[in-house]
């Protein structure tokens, strides 16, 4: 408006032999120039679209699920990532006869390499690479033996397996110290039972479930480490319980204590309580001497007590103690009484369990270990041709379905082979179901998967090891599979303990739109953990916003393939943005595919459901094996959706 003001004047001053009376229009004019300069009076404008790296520098308008204005807060605009020098990923994608026969089981694997070597890649793709380049050159050796082994028609190769139970301990170490394996690590609902008894040869005792060491690493991954404390002469000493894990890179964690008193008592672990609380003094009974870890096995800590007559464990007197696997944690009852939780850490899951320790001032008198994982002699099953994946027709599928699940699950995907992959859409290839699995860090549970991914060709195993932190990836994964290698009219994820109908999936997608579809349970508005606590916890670093776009719940989920195609073009681009939750990592690349100009479709249906099972469900979630058989029969029978439990 400055500018125009000025031009004004210029005109004035040519003007002085007009008359007054356009003099006076002029000034008029003037005076609503400046009048309009100083209020700002201005028509809206439309804002322009965003590419998706300037949605990450700066953020849509205050009318989308995400509000927030980055510029004020100082951050960066979004940067294309880079490729850099990953240790061990050569040696994932190093030329080998297997690629060249063209296994089933390896169809995403090369097109995986960019994605692991960019560099905003997830906090743990690197430890994941490395760790699964040892695993994948141990399992080409065994894979190469195994055929030396068939072309010499030698049939003296001990045949190994992962079994339900061990209870035998190896070797003693020292003369307080035994070690009991666990073959392929533990799985849900899985043991470990302890008989002993506290010996007084010194006060304390500790139990440990060990990860599986690797070269350079000065002790293995300690999983879990519970140490004990046994009431002092006359009681002097006040009994505790300290649960931590340790790492290689980390050393100690925080450490959980207990009696705890500064725990919210509302903090549960798959619905228990992270300490027995019965057994707890009186506040006024208190006394709170608080040390901090160190590397020693045993700290001198203190911190309220249980009565003597409660604590389970005492000198002289035998114990049962039972540490069980849950869904959210590890628990641990003492003759028949539940005392502790304790929620699983990042890259620390039930799953990389090789080893029990025990040592310290405690006889072991036995050890079980008891609902392992449990592999299949894949000879011996009678149905395996029915169980098969078919072949694909060349033609599009109407629908793939990712299942994510964990090296060691293989009842779980056994369930659902003899289950709702039994469908009629999958076995006649209209819909194609695959297991997106990760290397596993035990060489015994990778050979038996690799033995099950060419019996069933329905597996694609992945070139990182399968931490939490990195399932997002086998989402990218899947949108590859069913872009580039089958092309599907629509992509669905889910996970290996969830029973989905097939055919009202198929039956629902009808009469809905076919393109920018989110269809599934959809959280329309929450927002980042940040509790360092959390297994979800994401800290401003990773999603600076108050609120998250909307995502559909992991259990399971459907997106159409222009969806699916926009993933895989935007990470080859460069502009996806990595999020380690992978049902919100996919919100915000449906955000992003919106801020593209797209139209999205957010299609929310209750009959997906995130814990358990109600009548008339899509999909139920948290269903063990022999839920998973049972609702099948169920269907098979009564021909309605009615749940087990």
């Amino acid at each position: 408006m400055g500018v125009l003001y000025k031009h004004q004047i210029r005109r004035l001053t040519k003007m002085k032999k007009w008359s007054g009376g356009l003099l006076i229009v002029l000034l008029a004019m003037i005076l609503v120039f400046r009048y309009s300069s100083i209020v700002k009076i201005e028509p809206p404008t439309q804002a322009p679209k965003q590419s998706a790296a300037e949605f990450f520098g700066n953020h849509p308008t205050t009318n989308d699920s995400v509000i927030v204005d980055s510029e004020k807060k100082g951050e960066k605009p979004y940067k294309k990532p880079h490729f850099v020098e990953v240790d061990g990923l050569d040696d994932l994608f190093a030329s080998h006869d297997i690629f060249k026969e063209g296994s089933r089981a390896l169809l995403v694997w090369p097109h995986m390499r960019t994605l692991l070597s960019r560099s905003d890649a997830l906090p743990e793709t690197a430890k994941g690479v490395k760790e699964a380049s040892v695993a994948w050159k141990d399992l080409l050796s065994t894979i190469d033996k195994d055929k030396a082994s068939k072309l010499n028609k030698s049939d003296n190769e001990e045949v190994k397996n992962c079994p339900f139970s061990v209870s035998t301990f190896d070797k003693i170490e020292s003369r307080y110290e035994n070690i009991l394996d666990i073959p392929c690590g533990l799985i849900d609902d899985s043991s470990i039972s302890l008989v002993g008894i506290p010996n007084g040869h010194s006060r304390s005792f500790q139990i440990q479930l060990l990860g599986s060491q690797l070269l350079g690493e000065s002790e293995p991954p300690i999983i879990l480490h519970y140490n004990v404390s046994l009431p002092g002469d006359n009681m002097t000493q006040e009994p505790f319980v300290v649960q931590n894990t340790w790492t290689h890179e980390l050393g100690w964690g925080k450490e959980e204590r207990c009696p705890s008193h500064w725990t919210p008592s509302n903090l549960k672990v798959d619905g228990l309580v992270l300490c027995n609380e019965q057994a707890v003094r009186s506040s006024s009974e208190e006394n709170l001497n608080v040390s901090q870890p160190s590397r020693d096995m045993l700290t001198n800590v203190s911190g309220g007590a249980y009565e003597g007559s409660n604590f389970p464990f005492v000198e002289g007197n035998p114990f049962t103690a039972t540490f069980w696997v849950g869904l959210e944690g590890f628990h641990l009852t003492v003759n028949g009484r539940h005392e502790t939780s304790f929620v699983y850490r990042e890259k620390l899951e039930p799953w990389s369990v090789s080893k029990v320790r025990v040592a310290g001032g405690l006889d072991l008198l036995s050890a079980l270990a008891k609902g392992l994982p449990v592999s299949e002699d894949h000879d011996l099953v009678v149905d395996v041709e029915h169980l098969r994946a078919p072949p694909t027709s060349k033609k599009r599928l109407l629908m793939l379905v990712g299942v994510f699940s964990t090296g060691n699950n293989f009842e779980r995907r056994m369930a659902l082979r003899r289950a709702w992959m039994q469908y009629k859409a999958v076995r006649s290839g209209d819909v194609a179901v695959r297991f997106f699995i990760g290397l596993h860090k035990n060489s015994q549970v990778n050979i038996e998967l690799w033995r099950e991914a060419e019996a069933y060709g329905d597996i694609q195993l992945m070139p990182f090891v399968d931490y939490y932190s990195l399932i997002s990836l086998k989402t990218i994964a899947i949108s590859i599979f069913g872009t580039k290698i089958h092309p599907a009219k629509y992509i669905m994820k889910t996970d290996d303990d969830a029973f989905v109908r097939i055919d009202e999936v198929i039956s629902s997608l009808k009469g809905k739109p076919t393109k920018g579809l989110l269809y599934g349970r959809i959280s329309f508005e929450s927002s980042p953990d940040r509790d360092k606590g959390s297994k979800w916890f994401i800290d401003n670093r990773e999603w600076p916003y108050a609120m998250y776009p909307p995502w559909a719940h992991g259990p399971g989920y459907i997106i159409s393939r222009d969806i699916a195609k926009f993933i895989v073009r935007s990470h080859q681009e460069g502009d996806l943005k990595l999020f380690k939750l992978e049902d919100v990592a996919m919100g915000i690349w449906i955000q992003q595919f919106k801020y593209r100009g797209q139209e999205v479709n957010y299609v929310t249906d209750d009959r997906f459901y995130n814990a358990g099972c109600e009548a008339n469900y899509i999909l139920a979630h948290y269903q063990s094996p022999r839920l998973v058989l049972c609702l099948w029969e169920k269907l098979q029978k009564e021909h309605e959706a009615v749940c087990c439990e």
